[in-house]
């Protein structure tokens, strides 16, 4: 399956903690769900300027309705990673955001680890799909209408 980021795409950096690994020394398969998670939240904190606290003070939140995930290489203890979010679709009750996660090299020589989406429902506090807030479908608009 071939993912396209759409512009702009967010970059963020960090590095695999013990923690995230298995047996085998390698980060965990749904580890990777929680990559694309902290991805997704900086990329809404740095370009859309809002936090998902922020989004819930509205009364809304924006659970996962569908992901997908291929992995390409394993990342180990202490790797450093750089995930990289692209929102590609946006609806009026959900969005989608694209993900690739990269393992950085010696002499800037990344290797692709892992790609895979989100798609995210916009609900109400007793679970009722509903439309997302009018400022947030700004934001969102802004930041995608900022590459056109």
């Amino acid at each position: 399956m071939k993912l396209v980021m759409s512009e702009p795409v967010h970059a963020f950096s960090c590095r695999v903690l013990y923690g995230d690994t298995d047996a085998a020394g390698v980060v965990y398969y749904a580890n990777y769900l929680r990559y694309f998670e902290r991805g997704r939240t900086e990329y809404m904190r740095d370009l859309v300027q809002m936090t998902y606290r922020e989004i819930e003070s509205l009364g809304l939140v924006l659970p996962v309705i569908e992901c997908y995930s291929r992995y390409k290489a394993p990342a180990a203890y202490d790797d450093l990673l750089t995930i990289e979010t692209s929102l590609t679709e946006l609806k009026n009750v959900s969005c989608r955001f694209n993900y690739r996660i990269y393992k950085n090299g010696n002499n800037d020589v990344r290797t692709l680890l892992a790609k895979g989406y989100t798609v995210h429902a916009s609900v109400n506090r007793t679970g009722k799909l509903t439309r997302l807030p009018a400022q947030l479908l700004e934001k969102l608009d802004r930041v995608l209408g900022a590459t056109s």
